[in-house]
């Protein structure tokens, strides 16, 4: 099912990139992951992907000419009220590299108000967000499919500029990861 040859417990490679396919319900959207730089906010998300945890999650906040947002598992089936409340088990360590910068498509984890409490919810920039560097782990790049992440991010919202999506929501449906393109 997984194009790596890893098993669905095993770490990504210590160096280098790693690739993931969101698979949305509005196109797909190809990332690298930036392993070296951002080694356990890369494997967290990977192994999040592995195991199935992002699938049929709803993009549930869309920011036009911000970002879009995904990854809490409260939208399967919580309320609408508890979207962006959710999240992994596991939360990781803030990890921030100098070269990596919350420019338009790259992805970095969501959190709460500690800078240590990024579990599953990531967001992609729409446009270059630099206010949010240092802040912020950025930890991969779209490589194609921008055009996907910005029809997802000018979908009617039910309150502007942060809302929620209308009917029918855009999802997630799955995330594939691969050591290559």
């Amino acid at each position: 099912m997984y194009a790596s040859s890893q098993s669905a417990n095993s770490n990504p490679p210590s160096t280098g990139i790693v690739y993931a396919k969101l698979n949305t319900s509005k196109g797909v959207i190809d990332v690298e992951l930036y392993q070296s730089k951002a080694p356990q906010t890369v494997t967290n998300f990977v192994n999040l992907a592995k195991s199935g945890f992002y699938n049929n999650l709803v993009w549930h906040r869309i920011a036009t000419d911000f970002v879009i947002q995904t990854g809490d598992p409260n939208t399967i089936a919580g309320d609408r009220s508890t979207w962006g409340q959710g999240g992994s088990s596991q939360t990781i360590p803030l990890e921030i590299d100098d070269s990596l910068h919350n420019y338009a498509g790259y992805l970095a984890m969501a959190r709460k108000g500690d800078l240590n409490s990024a579990t599953s919810q990531f967001y992609i920039n729409l446009i270059d967000n630099t206010s949010l560097d240092g802040r912020y782990a950025v930890f991969g790049k779209v490589v194609s499919g921008m055009d996907i992440a910005r029809t997802i991010g000018n979908l009617p919202v039910d309150t502007p500029p942060d809302g929620q999506p209308l009917d029918p929501v855009p999802r997630l449906i799955s995330v594939t990861i691969s050591n290559t393109p």
